[in-house]
């Protein structure tokens, strides 16, 4: 009896093909709205991050290593979005929200990598402004473009790496279930409808999440209190002011990216319901890549300056 069970549950792990989204099934009554709330935010971080990119691209005042991560994180967080709000809004207007284990894996890999290259990314923007604030005689020759482009790639090889290494893992499980209790294929979700235990896979996704949320956190915590105390040592009021406003944009992105990341990815499994997961996970995939463009263009007067410059050739 124990081989033909085995047998049936090998027969059910070759059966499940795709699976489905259960989405905002929370909020039926009010999944139009979501789908024009999401929408607008969707145009407005596309638009933002591609004005971002492009006016860096165009502009010599801002062809600086803090301005080229910028570029990249913004080409970065452009990509990430793409992968999971037109198949979330396609959801919410009532089309099909199943999806393929080949496509649930693509989904995965993608979303694992960019994101991941950003936590890295914002890392790098940490350095830069270490370097800049605390060693501005030797700037230029420590952060030229060379060690830009290694600290892009380190961040980009180390996204892949894990993207890799953890779709792997999880799409190795055996399914038995097909209801993701999601709106995209995050990993613990799809790990959660596998038919054998999963505490391995846990223990790796808690292992990879530490290394790639608190490392790179405790970097940017590290430059931080080096840049402090550096700019409490300069002596005038004004100068003051400008290094720390130099450093605003990218500690409020900071922030928020991690806090969010570090809620979804190092709290208890079981700590949170459904919704509120959707909620946390919507903040990331929704909010945060909106956050870089807005940000730094709202409160960065360089971005702000070229953009002006850029619309005064436009009319002249």
């Amino acid at each position: 009896f124990r081989f033909c069970d085995d047998l049936m549950k090998r027969e059910n792990y070759t059966i499940i093909t795709e699976f489905t989204f259960q989405g905002f099934s929370s909020f039926h009554e009010h999944q139009m709205t979501l789908f024009v709330v999401f929408l607008k935010l969707y145009i407005l971080t596309l638009a933002g991050n591609v004005i971002i990119v492009t006016i860096i691209r165009m502009d010599r005042h801002l062809h600086t290593p803090m301005y080229f991560f910028l570029s990249m994180l913004s080409t970065s967080e452009t990509v990430y979005t793409l992968v999971i709000l037109p198949r979330m809004l396609s959801s919410l207007v009532g089309r099909s929200q199943s999806i393929s284990l080949a496509g649930c894996a693509t989904q995965m890999f993608f979303f694992v990598t960019f994101g991941i290259t950003n936590c890295f990314l914002l890392t790098a923007m940490g350095y830069d402004r270490y370097v800049a604030i605390c060693n501005p005689l030797r700037y230029t020759i420590i952060m030229n473009k060379r060690v830009c482009l290694q600290l892009v790639g380190g961040a980009c090889s180390i996204g892949l790496v894990v993207a890799v290494t953890q779709v792997s893992a999880v799409f190795r499980l055996p399914f038995c279930a097909t209801k993701v209790a999601h709106f995209f294929c995050d990993i613990r979700p799809v790990m959660k409808l596998s038919c054998i235990d999963i505490t391995v896979n846990e223990i790796l996704t808690l292992i990879i999440s530490v290394l790639v949320l608190v490392v790179p956190m405790g970097l940017i915590f590290i430059s931080y209190v080096l840049i402090i105390s550096t700019i409490l040592k300069i002596a005038s009021a004004e100068g003051r002011k400008k290094a720390f406003a130099t450093c605003a944009s990218h500690l409020t992105v900071v922030i928020v990216h991690y806090g969010c990341a570090s809620i979804a990815y190092l709290k208890p499994k079981s700590e949170n319901t459904r919704d509120e997961d959707q909620l946390i996970s919507v903040t990331y995939t929704v909010i945060t890549p909106l956050l870089n463009p807005v940000v730094y263009t709202l409160r960065n007067k360089e971005v702000r300056d070229a953009l002006y410059r850029a619309i005064c050739r436009k009319h002249s």
